[in-house]
């Protein structure tokens, strides 16, 4: 079966992809595996969810009635996290939430969204927070 992947963090991001993920399981009568990554190189990373945060998804998950999985993982890139779980799982769909991020950001940073729309073996369904 294949499932619906979520690249999911603690933020208002995470949420509109979580919601939007949940939305598009049920619709396609699909499981749902949540992903949440880190690259790992800052001692506190805000985007990497506590025991707490994923509990709360769980409960959310489990509310809504989907098959689900929750990961959690540090690796040299988080998109590419994200992609290899999707190959894993073989999904029909990547849900991410979009941030707005300046030029300049893009080129210092990079995008994982980005690396995500381009890298997908499947359609990306990228939201924006309400």
């Amino acid at each position: 079966m294949t499932r619906v992947v979520v690249a999911w963090s603690p933020d208002e991001f995470g949420r509109s992809a979580l919601t939007s993920g949940v939305a598009e399981a049920r619709m396609r009568g699909l499981g749902l595996v949540v992903v949440n990554a880190s690259r790992g190189d800052a001692l506190v990373d805000d985007r990497f969810a506590s025991d707490d945060e994923l509990a709360g998804v769980r409960a959310e998950l489990e509310e809504a009635g989907l098959s689900y999985d929750v990961r959690q993982s540090v690796g040299l890139d988080v998109g590419d996290q994200v992609l290899d779980v999707a190959a894993e799982v073989d999904a029909s769909l990547i849900v991410l939430g979009l941030r707005r991020r300046t030029p300049v950001g893009k080129l210092i940073m990079g995008s994982v969204a980005q690396r995500i729309l381009l890298g997908a073996a499947c359609p990306v369904l990228a939201v924006k927070p309400a």
